[in-house]
């Protein structure tokens, strides 16, 4: 079980021009890409993992390949798969490992945050991968069994006008039989006022049964924020989510006192040390922790800080498969997961580079017991994407 090789391809999946769609205020998506992390041991066993720095096509991949093979890998290269947790100790505390162990806290590289922690986040995936096939069981057993067999999803994307939204809205309802839909607000609109507008409309079109969330991706400011969710108190939302930029977690403490719409965050967080900032300064009521930036290993952390909290868990997987497959896994293990975020964009990463697929059953997606992440990956749609 010892790692005999640690490689990275940046995939990327240009977008037929009837299939591109406005993403928010990052402008038209013309591609999908994200870092497809592949280990294999020395006996043949290959594990898949997925790392993703920006959103939708936006920036490049090299810096994360880079990381992944030249900086990361080696330190791994001989060791046994099998011990996940000592591999991300090791990358996080780099040669200072012994202290860390020794000493039982962190002695962290300098870059503790940032592409250093989605580069882990991808191979950390990997590894998990690699365990659980080892042992011919899911992730989720691993991790101490399942606590449900599915969960229900809510159809993310929401980018349409205020003519427009609701027809969006009710079409990803019927094309999933969902009960909850979340739409984009913020800086993508011309005004706060525009926001408000946006989102009274979908709720007229929905109507009082279907679940509505928000998410600003951090672009209001704080007075922003609070005026915004003042003036939609009677769309009864189901969280506002990302309300302002990340870095401000004061702002966040802010919002969330000001208002009782449930304030969500945390997909641009990176470590259990930022949730628990998130925790102790009262920012949100529903962790957000991004599979592809974070990992398995500290994203259980991050759950297990949620439920000591009573923090909601909705692990933020809009992205390819590999991410998708781990949030499954996560929810299916952690009890304070409750609900799971599905891209209803046009993306082949999330529904082409896997054979299996991750279908919706009346609005539920349901815990797979296959070994490992549960998916086996397309190698024709990698040869075809793989840019290096």
């Amino acid at each position: 079980m010892k790692i005999r090789s640690i490689q990275a391809t940046w995939l990327h999946v240009p977008l037929p021009p009837d299939k591109r769609f406005s993403h928010s205020d990052y402008g038209v998506a013309t591609t999908f890409d994200t870092l497809l992390v592949r280990i294999e041991t020395e006996g043949g066993l290959v594990g898949y993992g997925e790392a993703k720095s920006n959103t939708g096509g936006t920036g490049s991949y090299l810096t994360l390949k880079t990381l992944v093979e030249q900086e990361l890998g080696p330190q791994l290269i001989g060791q046994d798969a099998r011990d996940v947790v000592k591999h991300w100790e090791t990358m996080y505390n780099g040669p200072r490992t012994h202290h860390a162990l020794r000493r039982a806290r962190t002695f962290p590289i300098l870059g503790r945050r940032g592409a250093t922690i989605v580069a882990m986040a991808g191979i950390d995936l990997a590894l998990w991968d690699i365990l659980g096939k080892s042992l011919r069981v899911p992730i989720w057993r691993l991790l101490g069994g399942k606590c449900r067999d599915r969960l229900p999803a809510y159809a993310s994307g929401g980018w349409e006008q205020e003519d427009k939204i609701g027809e969006q809205l009710l079409g990803y309802v019927e094309r999933g039989k969902l009960r909850a839909v979340k739409m984009r607000v913020g800086a993508m609109d011309p005004t706060v006022k525009a926001s408000v507008r946006r989102v009274q409309a979908a709720r007229k079109a929905l109507g009082d049964d279907i679940d509505i969330m928000v998410d600003a991706h951090g672009t209001f400011g704080t007075a922003e924020a609070k005026r915004f969710a003042r003036h939609v108190a009677e769309c009864d939302l189901r969280w506002f989510e990302e309300p302002v930029s990340a870095d401000d977690h004061r702002g966040y403490a802010e919002v969330r006192a000001s208002t009782d719409i449930p304030i969500a965050g945390g997909e641009s967080e990176f470590t259990r040390f930022d949730f628990m900032d998130l925790a102790a300064r009262q920012c949100v009521d529903i962790f957000q922790p991004d599979l592809a930036r974070v990992g398995i290993t500290e994203t259980m952390r991050v759950a297990a800080i949620a439920s000591a909290h009573q923090i909601g868990l909705a692990p933020h997987i809009w992205g390819g498969a590999l991410m998708f497959a781990g949030g499954l896994q996560v929810a299916a293990a952690a009890p304070a997961a409750f609900i799971l975020e599905y891209s209803f964009a046009h993306n082949p990463l999330l529904h082409d580079l896997t054979h299996e697929g991750f279908p919706l059953v009346n609005g539920e997606v349901e815990i797979p017991d296959r070994p490992g992440l549960g998916i086996t990956i397309n190698e024709e749609f990698v040869k075809q994407y793989g840019k290096a």
